[in-house]
């Protein structure tokens, strides 16, 4: 009988008992859960504002109101509601694909470049090319959004060890300050530019119209399928590139699949609405309390809990600031750096 030691096997799945995981009656339970309530904060974004508008007042206006201005306040809040649903929805499958393809927990959007990256690509075009149509602004942003996030993960990926959380946080935050830099100083010699769209960095979702959902619908939806597709993969990529390959899996793939869905999602809700920042740092993390660590879950929950937390931002900073009103930029940023604190100190940097 020889005695040399057996190779040594992959670890498999967890099952459903197993830490990290939800039965699937709690997984359910759940999703049935952040439906109402995401139901119920498109109401409240619907009634709440400058001007509190009841529930009579909303029904009237959907079926022939006298034109009074309740009905325009919800006239004017119903796509405004729209666009941070669709919004928080690809900002947080966004996040959570980033943090699986990195397997970074401080992966988002916004710690990493991207969203500045989509927002200079965008600047650019408008400052030098003359781009003037919502649909360019798409394009444009998302080849941004690409070439930031393959240039931090590029930079971070130097030197020993490779990717780390920790060195893709550091490179993140570097590009991201730079790339601001760079739209501020494209920006101030140009006036005309400045007053279009300094409140579009800041990130917001006032101003919205259904011209502008209905032409960013069509690339979040081909981002979310590109993501959702990629799920059962990066449960495999979860367990060490090595494994996955034991596996069967093609992990470049699986990476390059998620990733552009990443980049496709965040790309186009950042021409829709700004550069909103940790909205996909926390909603993932959020959800892995919730449902655990299964991605084929995780991220339909990110898409309904994102939607859920932008709202709920927008909704804060119309009421704390009556009858102005505070960027949702502004509130998720405040919401999300102590969240970022706090993960950085629980976790420290460690990978996912």
């Amino acid at each position: 009988m020889s005695l040399a030691p057996a190779p040594p096997r992959p670890a498999a799945p967890v099952s459903d008992g197993a830490p990290g995981r939800r039965p699937t009656s709690v997984r359910s339970a759940w999703f049935l859960v952040c439906l109402a309530v995401v139901a119920v904060l498109a109401i409240a974004s619907v009634a709440f504002g400058a001007r509190v508008v009841s529930v009579g007042e909303v029904v009237g206006a959907f079926s022939g109101g006298d034109g009074g201005i309740a009905e325009a306040a919800v006239r004017q809040r119903v796509p405004r509601t729209l666009l941070a649903l669709v919004v928080g929805a690809a900002l947080g499958v966004s996040g959570a694909a980033m943090q699986a393809v990195t397997r970074n927990p401080l992966a988002d959007p916004g710690i990493l470049g991207v969203n500045n990256g989509a927002a200079l690509a965008v600047v650019t075009g408008i400052a030098f090319f003359g781009l003037t149509s919502p649909t360019s602004y798409i394009w444009v942003a998302m080849l941004g959004a690409a070439l930031a996030a393959a240039f931090v993960y590029a930079v971070g990926s130097l030197g020993r060890g490779g990717a780390t959380p920790l060195k893709l946080a550091l490179a993140g935050a570097a590009t991201a300050a730079a790339l601001s830099s760079l739209v501020s100083a494209i920006l101030l010699p140009r006036i005309a530019v400045m007053d279009s769209f300094r409140f579009w960095q800041i990130g917001g979702v006032g101003g919205a119209s259904y011209d502008r959902i209905g032409r960013v619908l069509p690339f979040l939806l081909v981002g979310l399928l590109l993501c959702l597709a990629s799920a059962r993969r990066l449960n495999a990529l979860a367990l060490g590139d090595d494994v996955a390959r034991g596996l069967g899996e093609r992990v470049w793939v699986t990476r390059a699949m998620a990733a552009a869905g990443a980049v496709v999602l965040c790309g186009a809700a950042t021409a829709a609405a700004g550069p909103i920042g940790f909205v996909g740092l926390v909603v993932p993390h959020l959800c892995r309390m919730l449902i655990g660590v299964d991605h084929r879950w995780l991220l339909p929950f990110s898409a309904i809990v994102g939607a859920g937390l932008l709202t709920a931002a927008d909704i804060v900073g119309r009421v704390v600031a009556r009858p102005e009103e505070v960027d949702v930029g502004i509130v998720t940023a405040l919401i999300g750096a102590p969240f970022f604190i706090h993960v950085v100190r629980r976790r420290k940097v460690r990978e996912l």
